[in-house]
């Protein structure tokens, strides 16, 4: 009979006594639907919700699409029911948003276009989402880091801030999407969290605290960080992946082209979170080359 998980581990703790980088561990899902709900988060966020069944169902089969739900710091809700959609590219980002009346809505929006790349047709949204993860019965780590840093957050930007259910990643807690950079930070605590905020307003990529930006591979998000520690091209759209071909990542840095080869591969086994039970290998990516090139036609991403 297996034993149960250490109840002691933190892995956010382990992450950092070893060492892992954080380059290359951003989502890479380029559509994303979020939809406010103020109940009681389970391990399975949607799956285990008091939403609908029809509505579970739906959103259980919307393959492509990253779904999380959303609630205020401190458990406010409404009017309505808020939901944000999402289509993040290498150099786009596009929201939009809509406020039901009641969950059974969401059957009534074009969540079909969503998965399929496309604007659903809700209203644009040209503000600030700042995402930060506290799902605590997905890991304790993202509760016991996560809630400290929504509340400095909410504090400075209300209507930015939203705590979410899951942004991968548990062991580098606390975790934080920013839209529309689409910039992924972690490792944060409430005092560098306001200050990784405010480089991003700013216009800047606050290098240091980076997991990547989401909506490419994981090689290229650890390709376009070496590009922008590289060069110091640190303002946001400064540095663009414009391809990706057999390890080889091609991006635009300044508008001058350059080519970064990376390897991918697993590395040693450990417990990406504190409620595994098991060590398991993870996947590591490595700069083996890197500098300007001159090939930036079309590539696969």
């Amino acid at each position: 009979m297996p034993s149960s998980p250490d109840q002691t581990l933190r892995c956010t703790a382990s992450s950092r006594l070893v060492g892992e980088p954080l380059a290359g561990t951003a989502p890479t899902e380029s559509a994303y639907l979020l939809v406010e709900y103020a109940g009681a988060w389970g391990r399975k966020a949607v799956a285990e919700s008091r939403l609908p069944e029809e509505v579970r169902t739906a959103l259980a089969g919307l393959h492509g699409v990253r779904v999380q739900l959303i609630r205020r710091h401190g458990g406010t809700s409404g009017p309505g029911i808020r939901v944000f959609t999402a289509l993040v590219g290498p150099d786009r980002v596009e929201i939009e948003t809509t406020v039901l009346d009641e969950a059974t809505g969401l059957l009534d929006l074009d969540l079909a276009a969503l998965a399929a790349g496309r604007s659903p047709g809700l209203t644009p949204y040209a503000g600030e989402l700042l995402l930060v993860c506290t799902n605590g019965r997905r890991d304790l780590c993202c509760a016991e880091l996560g809630r400290p840093v929504t509340a400095a957050l909410s504090a400075r930007w209300p209507e930015a801030t939203w705590e979410t259910t899951h942004l991968g990643g548990h062991r580098f807690s606390a975790t934080l999407l920013a839209l529309p950079s689409a910039v992924t930070l972690g490792r944060l605590d409430p005092e560098s969290a306001v200050l990784a905020v405010e480089e991003l307003q700013a216009g800047r990529h606050p290098v240091g605290f980076s997991r990547g930006r989401a909506g490419v591979s994981a090689a290229a998000q650890v390709a376009q960080l070496h590009v922008v520690e590289q060069t110091g091209y640190d303002e946001l759209g400064d540095v663009v992946v414009v391809g990706e071909r057999d390890g080889v990542v091609r991006l635009l840095a300044d508008g001058s082209p350059w080519q970064v080869g990376v390897l991918s591969r697993q590395g040693p086994p450990r417990r990406a979170s504190c409620g595994d039970e098991t060590a398991k290998p993870g996947e590591v990516h490595e700069v083996v080359a890197a500098g300007p090139g001159t090939d930036t036609g079309p590539a696969s991403m």
